[in-house]
């Protein structure tokens, strides 16, 4: 499963009720000066943008903290108005892809309850007064679990909104996954982080979800051997469809004695997504000057941290690096690990797998699905 350092917003949409423009993106809750049937009409005559309430957008709150596995408790489903009119640099963007990660489970403990729940999303821009954002431009924001987004690019510092490049036939909801921020943390965390040689042996945990099936194949296109441990049988069997040389199931295997068969040669490099005893288990293959990249640690997202073998005997004797990552530090070059993995598919040389929730309404269904190994490849909601 894909992990924390997939993404970490830094900037992020404040939800305005006061009707001031006190944020860079933004859904203004203001007064309706004339009747909203009819403004209504003429946005649907004008074919500025379609929604499920009369210039209404749908929003996820987060209700409760979370306090263990998520569960519907913690969200709350609000709408709110939208603006008639919009500012010189804004545009409106409709939400048609929602994505839900696991980052999203610890990074909410930092927000206070009654915050929107983060995330990204594939939209469509509706209504426009920014010249760098065309109406029907397709784009990826963080903006969060809403339908409806009013956005001024030009008061982000960071976390900006773009253009989606030309997919040429592929689905836009790639650029939540393989073309959008897991398939650069698999594109970078692997080749920056692990710096893979050919004939050497790579291990990825959580690899069946967007990140870790991505790392795997990309290290089989570097010439490595590709081990993936995952959670059930139905998706080892997909990591060995999609060129994984083994995968083992750490829910019904001896993760230790399964990974000897597996790299009987040890581990050069690392992909970890998930901490805990998996991770602990595989530090012990480690081959002298293996190098470990650490994306996250979804074992313990939703329970206590469990208790492990300390690992420091290893990484002395071993000399092993590990570094943990976020994938931010490769904005300057975020279209280049796009075009890559682009590239890489239309070479068929890269799979991918979505499991896709049909439904805005079925957000929370689609994130503690995901947090509980539900997903094979990317997970994404449909509005």
């Amino acid at each position: 499963m894909d992990a924390l350092s997939t993404v970490a917003p830094r900037a992020f949409v404040l939800v305005l009720f006061t009707g001031r423009n006190l944020s860079d993106c933004y859904c203004l809750n203001t007064r309706p000066t004339r009747n909203m049937k009819s403004l209504w009409q003429q946005l649907v005559r004008q074919r500025q943008y379609a929604t499920d309430a009369a210039g209404a957008a749908r929003k996820w709150i987060y209700a409760k903290a979370f306090q263990g596995e998520p569960h519907h408790g913690n969200f709350r489903l609000e709408t709110e108005p939208l603006p008639a009119t919009l500012s010189p640099g804004e545009f409106l963007a409709q939400a048609e892809y929602l994505s839900v990660d696991p980052y999203m489970r610890p990074y909410m403990l930092a927000y206070p309850e009654g915050s929107l729940m983060i995330g990204g999303q594939i939209a469509r821009v509706t209504r426009s007064e920014n010249a760098h954002f065309p109406v029907g431009a397709t784009v990826f924001g963080q903006f969060g679990w809403r339908t409806h987004t009013v956005c001024d690019p030009a008061r982000l510092e960071k976390d900006k909104p773009y253009v989606l490049p030309d997919f040429g036939g592929l689905p836009t909801s790639l650029g939540l996954g393989i073309l959008g921020m897991p398939g650069n943390t698999a594109y970078f965390g692997l080749q920056e982080l692990c710096q893979p040689q050919p004939g050497e042996t790579v291990v990825v945990s959580g690899a069946a979800g967007a990140v870790g099936s991505v790392v795997g194949q990309i290290a089989k296109i570097k010439g490595c051997r590709a081990v993936g441990i995952a959670g059930t049988e139905e998706k080892c069997e997909w990591l060995r469809k999609i060129g994984f040389d083994a995968a083992i199931n750490y829910k019904r295997n001896d993760v230790y004695g399964e990974l000897k068969k597996a790299a009987p040669r040890g581990v050069d490099c690392y992909f970890d997504n998930v901490g805990g005893s998996v991770t602990e288990t595989v530090l012990k293959q480690m081959n002298v000057y293996g190098r470990i990249a650490v994306c996250g640690a979804i074992s313990n997202y939703n329970s206590a941290v469990g208790k492990v073998t300390d690992p420091q005997r290893q990484f002395v004797f071993k000399q092993l690096r590990m570094e943990g990552f976020l994938v931010w530090r490769w904005n300057d070059r975020w279209l280049e690990g796009i075009e890559g993995n682009l590239r890489w598919i239309r070479e068929g040389r890269l799979a991918y797998e979505e499991t896709v929730t049909e439904g805005f309404e079925r957000m929370p269904d689609a994130f503690i699905d995901m947090l509980r190994g539900g997903n094979t490849g990317k997970a994404v909601v449909k509005v």
